[in-house]
């Protein structure tokens, strides 16, 4: 499809804008942790491709998502499948040098999820990196559609049904409301209060701030 293609050329390519705007995240996050590739590190919500096609590898990476894991990974990886919300104990009781997300924390479902959520953060490691697609930047990521978070729920719907640069086509209305109801892109008081004791980042795009980045050395 046209649409498809123009998404991968736009964002989901590695050699894309989107892919090149991950690379520069990525070197900025080696700037802020330069010891990371002798830490152990924790992905809450992430997947193992991200690490093995990154330019620096951690000691260790341990992967936890709902999806059902990837049969084979490196042997410097481990991945489970969790909700990051609500850890089995094996995984909880478990210490890590670092606490990685990325684009998790809009997705877990509302306020009580978000503060489980970043329990779990506070828990795992002395250290984080929590990023999230801020919510007053003009362009919703997901959709990468103009102000389509800030229309009501149904509205948003029809955009996700219709809109040709989804990341994901809906089956039908009610499967767009699903992906809808389950985006809820947070602004700075909402960061600050679920990581009050870390610095939040910024990430620009033309002087606009396109994500929040919560960050906390240890």
């Amino acid at each position: 499809m046209v649409s498809q293609s123009i998404r991968e050329r736009v964002v989901d390519r590695n050699e894309s804008w989107g892919g090149r705007r991950r690379a520069r995240r990525w070197e900025w996050l080696v700037r802020v942790f330069p010891d990371l590739a002798q830490m152990s590190v924790i992905d809450l919500g992430g997947d193992a491709g991200t690490w093995t096609r990154s330019p620096l590898h951690p000691k260790h990476v341990h992967v936890v998502n709902i999806d059902t894991p990837p049969a084979e990974v490196p042997d410097w990886i481990t991945v489970d499948t969790g909700d990051a919300c609500a850890l089995p104990e094996r995984i909880a009781a478990g210490r890590y040098d670092l606490v990685f997300s990325n684009s998790v924390i809009e997705h877990v479902g509302g306020h009580e999820r978000r503060l489980r959520f970043a329990e779990s953060v506070h828990r795992l490691a002395p250290a984080h990196w929590v990023q999230t697609p801020y919510r007053y930047f003009p362009v919703e990521p997901h959709w990468i559609a103009p102000g389509m978070q800030f229309l009501p729920v149904r509205a948003r719907a029809v955009v996700a049904r219709r809109w040709p640069l989804a990341h994901v086509r809906s089956a039908d209305l009610r499967d767009a409301l699903t992906g809808v109801l389950w985006t809820e892109l947070l602004d700075r008081s909402q960061m600050r209060y679920y990581f009050p004791d870390s610095e939040l980042l910024s990430e620009r795009l033309a002087g606009l701030t396109k994500s929040l980045i919560s960050v906390r050395k240890g």
